[in-house]
């Protein structure tokens, strides 16, 4: 489970922001909203969060930035090449951030063991880089590595809970690379789970990450995941009796670069093509439709189903930048109690939304108030997230009025006096 994450210096994000999961002293909704960890640091977490923000406040780059952390540990010893420099984007808006190094931290739970790992890195290299491990309540230091810029090379020092050929994956590790990153790659046991944990177990789709429509066909394909899809649509009262795939063979475009001659090439390949029909049935009848006769929502909707049970039944990570959009309020909120319900979350599951729907937050058992977050610029247009139990809202406050007329920030600042020219 994700217990915190820390950024500095991400595009708008200029101070350091943090969003935490771990739960409040509030005592509401505890059975179906938090989870019991065992461990004093973070003894109860959240299932989920949404975070709310005007257009521009930030809150995608807050998206962007756990993305762009995960992207650095999977792919900086494999595909980032040497001397290639990250496309890290500091804050702009201050002739003092641009040269400054932007910043990472992650802090989760995986088989009741805390894992702390971040790393501090420019456009050209890793600057600082570290993992904390909780096995017992004072942290082992497994690895930490800095870059002393005297001697123009990164000083590494381990503890005796990393395991392994150190000195190997330390020679190893490019001043562009991880030295996680690097480790596991040649093979590193211990580190292994760490490097999973954003390879597997931390799900982003925003704009830059669409969703994959194969995650719900290849369920579909299967008798108990069509099965679990149809319960998964019929319960947001989609009327959708079942749905049949229908796979063929197609000659398709493929394009494949080879790196030894370094050349593109675009070849005539067999490939699959999915062609999807729902059947519906009412009172007075039944139909068949192809999918583009369905709304864009349903087929959101679909796309959603396959990935989100996945992730439920793997107690995964996901995260969503604007789950409202093509989504009715009232599927939002079903969406979010399925993360609540214990009889399906029955694992760790978490869900972490952006939205601009704020009848979620009046929604009636929906969300705790430390489950709320709120983004706003200031005058620097520097984003700030802040977490809406610090306004300490009464019990039963309307809470999507306090937020429209903004008493707890995170709208945008309309100027009444503006007028158009024609």
């Amino acid at each position: 489970m994700l217990i915190e994450f820390r950024v500095k210096n991400f595009r708008s994000l200029r101070d350091e922001q943090v969003l935490s999961l771990v739960a409040s002293k509030d005592k509401s909704l505890l059975d179906t909203n938090t989870r019991t960890t065992g461990i004093n640091a973070a003894p109860t977490l959240l299932r989920s969060a949404v975070v709310y923000g005007a257009n521009a406040s930030g809150k995608s780059n807050l998206v962007k930035a756990l993305q762009y952390m995960r992207g650095v540990v999977i792919e900086s010893a494999s595909v980032i090449q040497p001397g290639q420099a990250f496309a890290v984007q500091p804050f702009r808006l201050d002739s003092g951030s641009v040269s400054q190094s932007t910043e990472f931290e992650v802090t989760f739970l995986l088989d009741r063991v805390r894992f702390q790992y971040g790393f501090t890195m420019t456009s050209q290299r890793i600057i600082s880089e570290y993992l904390l491990v909780y096995k017992a309540f004072k942290p082992q230091h497994w690895f930490t590595r800095r870059f002393d810029t005297e001697t123009g090379k990164d000083v590494y020092s381990f503890g005796s809970g990393l395991k392994g050929s150190k000195n190997v994956w330390e020679n190893a590790t490019r001043p562009n690379s991880l030295f996680l990153s690097m480790a596991v790659q040649l093979n590193s046991e211990c580190l292994r789970p760490v490097f999973d944990w954003f390879a597997n177990r931390l799900i982003i789709f925003n704009e830059q990450t669409q969703l994959n429509p194969q995650v719900s066909i290849q369920m579909l394909k299967q008798p108990s995941g069509r099965q679990k899809i149809r319960d998964f649509l019929l319960a947001a009262d989609i009327s959708i009796a079942d749905i049949d795939v229908e796979t063929r063979k197609v000659m398709g475009q493929a394009v494949r670069f080879d790196q030894a001659i370094d050349k593109t090439e675009v070849r005539l390949e067999e490939m699959e093509e999915h062609q999807l029909r729902f059947r519906h049935i009412t009172s007075r009848g039944e139909a068949v439709f192809d999918f583009m006769d369905e709304s864009n929502g349903t087929r959101n909707l679909l796309f959603l189903a396959g990935p989100v049970l996945d992730i439920l039944s793997k107690s995964r990570v996901l995260i969503i930048d604007e789950l409202d959009t093509s989504l009715h309020p009232l599927l939002v909120r079903e969406l979010v109690r399925l993360f609540h319900r214990l009889e399906i979350n029955t694992g760790c599951a978490q869900l972490i939304f952006t939205t601009h729907d704020t009848s979620l937050l009046d929604a009636p058992n929906l969300f705790r108030r430390d489950q709320i977050w709120l983004v706003e610029k200031d005058r620097d247009q520097a984003s700030a997230l802040v977490s809406l139990s610090e306004f300490s809202p009464r019990k039963n406050e309307a809470l999507e009025r306090g937020y429209l007329t903004g008493r707890y920030g995170g709208i945008p600042f309309l100027d009444h006096n503006l007028r158009l020219k024609h």
